[in-house]
Order: C-alpha cells, then sequence, then structure tokens
C-alpha cells in the first residue's frame, strides 16, 4: 500500500514537473528565443518582459492619445490610433510583432459562394430598402427650413447592421438585428480586457465583465442556434430561397459534406457556422459604416469633392434607384472611397502568426512568432504616396488604383493576396448604394460641435461621433 501511495506522489510529481517546464518554456523560453534571433538580424524593440510585455505602455499612451482631439482638417491620424507602434517605431525603426493555418482554406471554399457576382446583384434590392429607411429617418428630422442638425454615426450604424441582418438572414433580420447588438456589446468588452494585464487562466476567473460576456455569448449561440436549424429545416424541404449568404452557406456546406461521401471531419459544424456568422458582423456591418462615416465626415470637410459626387450620381442614375450596371460607372464615388480608405482604413493593421520557418526577404522568421501588418502605415507613407500622403485627394485615384500606387501593394485596406476579406465586393457595393442615396436626397456639413478624434474599437471610428448638418436637396 505504501509502495503504490509512493508511486503515484512520483507520478504526480513528474506531471508537475513536466507541466511546469512547459509553462516557463511557453513564457519565458521561447519568447528570449524569438527575440534573439529578431535582435541577430538588426531588429531592436523593448526587450520581451514576463507576461505583462508592453500592455501597460500601450495602455498609457492608448488613453493619452485618446484624451484630446486632433486639429480639425488634420489626417494625420496615426500618432492617435495607433500611438504605441508610432512610438516604438520611432524609436527602434520597422519591427515585428500576432493566425493560425489549415481551417481557413475549407472554410473559405464553402462561404465563397455566398459573395459571387450573382448573389451580390440579388442583394441590392435589400441594399436599397435599408437605404431608403434611413432617408426616410433623417427626412423626418427635418426642420421646417429642410435641415437638421444630428450625429449621423448610430444611424450609419444601424443601416450597415440592418443590411447585414436582411442579406444574411432573410425573413429572421429582426432577430439577426437582436444578435448583431449583442455583438458589438461583446466586442466593446473584448477590447476592455485587451487592455489588461494577461495573466495565463485569468479568462476563467467568474469577474464581472467574464460573466457578463460569458452570458452575452449564451444568447448570441442560442438564437443563432435556433435561426440555423430553422434554415437547414426549410433549406432541406426546398423553401430556402438560397439569396441570402446563410441559406447559401448551409448549402455550400451541405454539397460539400455531400461530395467528401459524409464525412463527419468534413464540412463545417454547428459551431463553425455560428463562428461564420459573427463573421458576416464584423465583415458585413463594422467596417462598411467605418467607410461610410468618414466619408461623410471628409466630404463635409471637402464640399467640392462633395457636390462633384453628387453630380455623378445624378448624372448616372436621375431621379432613379441605383443599378447594379450605374454602380460600376461611378468614378467620382469610387475615387472619394478609395481615398478615405486609404486615409482612414476600417481595420488599421492585420496580425499574423509564423507556422514555419521561412525567409521573407533579408529575413528569417522562425516558427512561433508573431508578424503585425500596419495597412495605416503604409496608407499614410510619403515614400509610397508622395508628400501629400496625408492630404485628401480622391485625384489620386483618377487612373485608378494601379497607377496611383505605382504597381506596388500600398492600398489594401481589405487585406491583400489570397486572404483578401472575402466581403470586400459586398462592403463597397453597399457603400455605394448607401452614399448614392444620401447625396441625392441631402447635403451635408460639419456641424460646429463636431470634434475631429479617430479612435479605434475593432474599427476605426470617430470617438465623439460625427455631428453633421444635413440639408435636403431640392428638386429630388
Amino acid at each position: 500500500m505504501e509502495a503504490a501511495c509512493t508511486t503515484i506522489l512520483m507520478l504526480i510529481l513528474i506531471l508537475v514537473l513536466i507541466w511546469a517546464w512547459m509553462m516557463l518554456n511557453w513564457v519565458w523560453f521561447t519568447p528570449k528565443r524569438l527575440e534573439r534571433l529578431l535582435r541577430e538580424q538588426g531588429l531592436q524593440g523593448n526587450p520581451y518582459t514576463l507576461l505583462v510585455g508592453d500592455t501597460k505602455d500601450f495602455a498609457k499612451m492608448r488613453k493619452e492619445a485618446f484624451s484630446k482631439p486632433m486639429n480639425l482638417f488634420s489626417h494625420d491620424i496615426v500618432p492617435r490610433v495607433f500611438s504605441f507602434f508610432h512610438h516604438s517605431i520611432n524609436t527602434h525603426g520597422p519591427g515585428l510583432l500576432s493566425h493560425h493555418g489549415e481551417k481557413w482554406s475549407k472554410h473559405r471554399k464553402i462561404i465563397n459562394p455566398a459573395f459571387n457576382l450573382e448573389k451580390l446583384k440579388n442583394m441590392l434590392p435589400l441594399f436599397i430598402k435599408c437605404g431608403d429607411d434611413l432617408i426616410g429617418k433623417w427626412e423626418e428630422m427635418l426642420s421646417l427650413d429642410g435641415s437638421s442638425e444630428m450625429d449621423v454615426w448610430p444611424f450609419l450604424q444601424n443601416l450597415t447592421s440592418d443590411a447585414i441582418s436582411r442579406t444574411a438572414f432573410g425573413s429572421s433580420y429582426e432577430e439577426g438585428r437582436r444578435i448583431f447588438q449583442l455583438l458589438k456589446e461583446q466586442s466593446e468588452l473584448t477590447v476592455q480586457l485587451m487592455l489588461e494585464v494577461y495573466i495565463p487562466g485569468w479568462r476563467f476567473v467568474p469577474t464581472a465583465t467574464h460573466r457578463k460576456m460569458n452570458a452575452i455569448d449564451r444568447k448570441i449561440k442560442a438564437s443563432l442556434k435556433d435561426i440555423i436549424n430553422s434554415r437547414e429545416k426549410a433549406l432541406k424541404a426546398g423553401e430556402a430561397s438560397k439569396n441570402y449568404l446563410l441559406d447559401t452557406l448551409l448549402e455550400s456546406n451541405q454539397k460539400e459534406i455531400q461530395e467528401q461521401g459524409n464525412n463527419k471531419n468534413v464540412g463545417m459544424n454547428i459551431e463553425d457556422v455560428i463562428g461564420e456568422c459573427k463573421l458576416f458582423y464584423f465583415a458585413g456591418q463594422e467596417t462598411t459604416s467605418s467607410l461610410l462615416v468618414w466619408t461623410m465626415i471628409l466630404l463635409s470637410m471637402y464640399p467640392d469633392w462633395q457636390t462633384r459626387a453628387r453630380e455623378e450620381v445624378l448624372q448616372v442614375f436621375g431621379n432613379g434607384k441605383p443599378d447594379f450596371d450605374g454602380l460600376n460607372h461611378l468614378k467620382i464615388v469610387t475615387m472619394v472611397l478609395n481615398e478615405v480608405l486609404r486615409l482612414y482604413p476600417p481595420i488599421i493593421g492585420l496580425a499574423r502568426e509564423v507556422c514555419k520557418d521561412v525567409k521573407l526577404g533579408n529575413l528569417s522568421l522562425a516558427a512561433g512568432m508573431q508578424v503585425y501588418i500596419s495597412i495605416i502605415l503604409v496608407h499614410h507613407d510619403c515614400e509610397l504616396w508622395g508628400d501629400d500622403a496625408k492630404e485628401f485627394k480622391p485625384e489620386r485615384f483618377a487612373e485608378g488604383v494601379l497607377k496611383a500606387t505605382n504597381g506596388k501593394v500600398a492600398l489594401f485596406p481589405f487585406g491583400w493576396g489570397p486572404r483578401i476579406c472575402i466581403g470586400q465586393n459586398f462592403s463597397l457595393l453597399e457603400a455605394k448604394v448607401a452614399l448614392s442615396m444620401i447625396l441625392r436626397h441631402f447635403s451635408f456639413e460639419l456641424s460646429p460641435t463636431y470634434t475631429h478624434a479617430p479612435t479605434t474599437v475593432i474599427t476605426l471610428q470617430p470617438q465623439y461621433g460625427a455631428q453633421l448638418i444635413l440639408r435636403k436637396v431640392e428638386n429630388i
């Protein structure tokens, strides 16, 4: 009996030692090894700090940057929205920083059909319906002189939330809208946690914030499961429209499973589908609302470009609704959107994890390193864009993106290469429809109460809203 107890204690001790070694390797030896490899190649940076890293400095600089607004017509937003990295690059020069692999290709294959050209064309009436609703709300708010001062930011968020709800869930769009509100709350709580010091296992501690996030997550999953199960039944009964993102996704997933002989390891399970539905929100709502709000703000700052864009919309569509072919002929509007995406990209950077040792130019990157690609720094780089890189000049795109970038990958607001955002065309189509309808019905200018303060909460947003004065355009 005593011998058995001794053996068990020895096994426990060995397991504890193994666990302790793994933890030590994870939190110290591996990071220090990767740090040494980078320094040997001439890359500088702050030394690795156990667990805490640069979190405190990041939070402090972010708080300081966000404590004061910018000059009204300044577009040099990097020091404000990218304060820690801007400081690090100025101090140490370009550096390396945080995705994983195989599952992506399977999901991409299944999701692709939902975003093809024909599907996008079929979504156009839904985009127009959402635009009509927005125009109607704003017209109701006009005073007797045909003007109204308002914060357009929440309206644009509701517009894009309504659009993705309708296009993703069809008849269940009201439930989808409620889910997206929950997701917004969850993302705000996530940002708060990201700014705190990282402690391994802390996310399992039932703090008030963690309990709230878990409760929200349960509500989201329960609602999405109900919608998904309902759409799957409709699909099997031949009643699904197949024009909505979720229906197309489920149909594509079902086809993939059948082609592979109903192999359980093929296709997406219910948790995967729920995850993709969440991504519909961020890809189809957050990025588009960010693009639209900065477009309205910048066109308010530069009324000549607003007038040119409006004249083009009236010339192409007259008093009619936007149509697919006409949207593709909006040259001025496209130039404006490209310049807004350059100066105020919805996502300011992309993080990627190196899965295996690789050579990148003169750099040797080891598996486990995290590479941060700063979209906003590239978009504001004077060497790539010229001395006027921080100025609003849509004319730089008069001959297209390729000419403006001299054939370089200098504009990539939706990412680049095989992993470019699958919802890029969806977002741009929705933005063109909404902007065309707004320009046809309203002129707008900055309110005296507007404060220029770009900030990041997942996407790039106006910290204090977007207070504009809207005026009804006559003869519409």
